[in-house]
């Protein structure tokens, strides 16, 4: 019995052994994945069930001076996937690469992952929206986004900048205000649940970005815009930069530039063309920068205004090289070396000044350092040290060359002659603000640097340029003006001064005793026998400031001729470029291209409308703003599906980004001008249109705005 019960006892031992040894493995498992590698599985569970989507977050405004809109954020539709609820990816590939234009093998691929999450496609245009909806694709969801949307399209686009995909800046004040603008974007939390449904929950509440007001003034914009496209149409210059700027505050009123972009689409032209030229590009600014000089040899007092200069007919030597004049001058007196630009009467100026003092006052004139506008990626321009200069450096600085800088701050030094010698550090933002709060902003810099003696001398120079001298093109009609023409030899790609490019530039402001606006015009390597400053940029700031004037209503300082004196369609007197009130359901006779983007003017003759100063030919017929389906007897009609067409809606009485978001949902393309409300569009309510079609929508302020004092 013992013998038998012996191995009975051994089998219990081993088995109750083998039972803890097989719970022991159990516990330290559950241990290793309870406690050791729980953080590691919970968050691999996570990205299973679960995915946080941060959606783009809603950007503040960007204004113009007077609250017009420039950039708003509107509403779209994105469509993104759950893979594990795809049931034939192969299927569902080939229709939604249809519906938005993909490609079908690369998209079935990503439908086949094993994630849990992917964007199909951000931000469709209505259409798109509205076919993927109506495919109603197991997997497939939409999900609402915001968009930047520029109504007033290629209209200071250099300043604006545009975003990327994520609403991020990229470029302008988007980019270097972008932390202000952008808000807090919001997270959508999308989970599943035991059966593999997928439903959203919102865990987090976006807060929108700070709006900016602009210093910018939008007519004086398009009044800059649209004469610098005639002026590189007229010339054929390759680019061209004109800025307006308040010469006793520094705050920019227009900068424009060209080539030029739509922020809507940037990626439409080649990157060259998002480049901001007026503070980005340093150029030899050539005989503008003859002012420097001449102001720093009056402020050294190694000369005087009446003091006589031979110009030796036209060559100096310098070093061993020979410097030849644009054309031979005999005995100038100083002024006279300003009025008629000579290269010689400004190099025997600096060789008194020397080197070092000359150093010194151009970095007084803040040449050769950034002037910290709000704007990014500015050049601090070409300035090497005195002590890098060689033999013949001051005789080619004192006449522009051997030196880089902007148009900002060429901008910048006129003004400083124009207020009276005080350099103000150029200003593109005029006020930051979350509802009614305010976000402090830093004061410009202001700096003396050159008497009020010598500011006033200058001014009387410059203004002999324009009336006697070399800038007599850029005087105005019915305002005096003082500026400083300039033609400079590009560097060619072998490293010497071109025979065929040339930079021509005009700098100055007007009136000449209080004056309103400085204006500074640059065209770069314009083409034909025509190339001189004097001769190309003059007559663009003359019509710049006469039109900018009379909009600021800056009463004329001089007589003005009679009118047939004047030629019948060049620079008449715009005094308003505010729109005139237009009752809703009407619209001018003219095409509304022809008044965009709102600078709608003062009643003409019937037939005739004046735009951006100048007056349009007749408009078309009535029957060409006949409804599509007037067709003429005999004429050819094509039918459109009514499938793909639509029910124009009635604007009339919405703000801009309501029409906005209504536009991109319907597929239809808004050309907006005006601010406020709408009060008349065209095509008229009830219309049916063919999707993408052309809106056109006037916008005017609910209440009438005080005019503009003179600045």
């Amino acid at each position: 019995m013992r013998s038998a019960a012996a191995p009975s006892r051994t089998r219990i031992v081993v088995l109750g052994a083998l039972a803890s040894l097989w719970l022991g493995l159990i516990f330290a498992r559950l241990i290793e994945l309870q406690v050791v590698r729980h953080p590691e599985l919970a968050g691999q569970a996570r990205r299973q069930q679960q995915r946080t989507l941060e959606i783009t977050p809603k950007r503040g405004v960007l204004y113009d001076r007077h609250r017009n809109e420039l950039a708003v954020s509107i509403s779209v539709e994105s469509v993104f996937a759950v893979p594990t609820e795809v049931s034939d990816p192969a299927a569902a590939a080939r229709t939604l690469a249809s519906a938005l234009a993909l490609d079908p093998t690369e998209l079935e691929d990503r439908l086949r992952s094993r994630r849990s999450f992917l964007w199909v496609k951000r931000k469709l245009d209505a259409a798109q929206a509205e076919r993927v909806r109506a495919l109603n694709l197991p997997g497939i969801y939409l999900q609402r986004e915001h968009k930047r949307f520029y109504p007033k399209r290629h209209l200071a686009a250099h300043v604006l900048g545009f975003v990327g995909l994520d609403e991020d800046g990229l470029a302008g004040i988007e980019y270097s205000l972008d932390k202000l603008i952008r808000g807090r974007p919001q997270r959508l939390l999308v989970s599943a649940d035991g059966r593999r449904r997928w439903f959203e929950r919102r865990n987090d509440v976006p807060s929108e970005g700070a709006s900016v007001a602009l210093t910018l003034d939008q007519n004086i914009q398009f009044i800059a815009e649209t004469e610098l496209a005639a002026a590189i149409e007229r010339t054929q210059a390759s680019s061209g930069t004109i800025l307006v700027q308040n010469p006793h505050t520094g705050e920019l009123l227009a900068l424009a530039n060209y080539p030029t972009f739509n922020p809507n689409d940037p990626t439409a032209v080649p990157s060259p063309h998002h480049l901001n030229r007026a503070l980005s590009l340093a150029y030899e600014p050539g005989s503008t920068f003859k002012v420097v000089t001449l102001a720093a040899a009056l402020e050294e007092g190694v000369t005087d205004p009446l003091e006589v200069v031979d110009c030796q007919q036209g060559a100096i030597y310098i070093a061993g090289h020979r410097i030849r004049d644009h054309k031979p001058f005999g005995l100038l007196n100083l002024r006279e070396v300003m009025y008629q630009s000579s290269d010689v009467g400004a190099i025997k100026v600096g060789l008194r000044l020397g080197n070092q003092k000359m150093y010194d006052h151009i970095r007084q004139w803040r040449f050769g350092q950034a002037t910290g506008i709000e704007l990014p990626a500015e050049s601090a321009g070409l300035l090497r040290p005195a002590s890098n200069w060689s033999r013949i450096s001051i005789g080619a600085i004192s006449m522009g060359q051997e030196v880089g800088i902007t148009t900002l701050q060429l901008a910048a030094a006129t003004s400083a002659i124009a207020n009276g010698g005080t350099w103000i550090q150029p200003r593109i933002v005029a006020e930051i603000f979350r509802g009614a709060q305010l976000e402090p902003l830093h004061e410009p810099l202001r700096q003396r640097i050159i008497s009020v003696r010598v500011a006033e001398e200058l001014r009387r120079m410059l203004a002999g340029v324009v009336t006697q001298g070399t800038g007599r093109a850029a005087q105005p009609l019915g305002y005096s003006a003082a500026g400083k023409t300039g033609t400079a030899q590009k560097i060619d790609a072998s490293g010497t001064y071109s025979r065929t490019d040339f930079i021509a530039s005009f700098t100055g402001f007007a009136p000449v005793e209080n004056p309103a606006v400085t204006v500074v015009v640059v065209l770069d390597s314009p083409r034909g026998p025509l190339y001189h400053g004097g001769e190309v940029a003059a007559p663009v700031f003359r019509a710049v400031v006469e039109r900018v004037l009379a909009y600021l209503n800056v009463p004329p300082d001089l007589p003005v001729p009679p009118a047939p004196a004047r030629p019948a369609l060049e620079r008449a007197a715009v005094r308003d470029f505010q729109p005139n009130p237009i009752e809703p359901g009407s619209w001018p006779d003219a095409p509304p291209e022809a008044v965009e983007p709102g600078l709608l003017t003062q009643p003409r003759p019937a037939g005739f409308v004046r735009a951006a100063g100048g007056e349009v030919s007749p408009p078309p017929p009535a029957s060409a703003w006949s409804k599509p389906d007037a067709a003429a007897p005999g004429a050819t009609v094509v039918v459109v599906n009514d499938t793909d067409t639509i029910l124009v809606p009635d604007f009339v009485g919405q703000s801009l980004r309501a029409v906005g978001e209504q536009c991109t949902r319907l597929g239809l393309e808004a050309v907006m001008s005006g601010s406020g409300v709408v009060v008349s569009q065209r095509p008229v309510p009830g219309t049916r249109v063919p999707r993408g079609s052309r809106l056109w929508l006037h916008f005017q302020s609910a209440l009438p705005r005080a005019p503009e004092q003179p600045m």
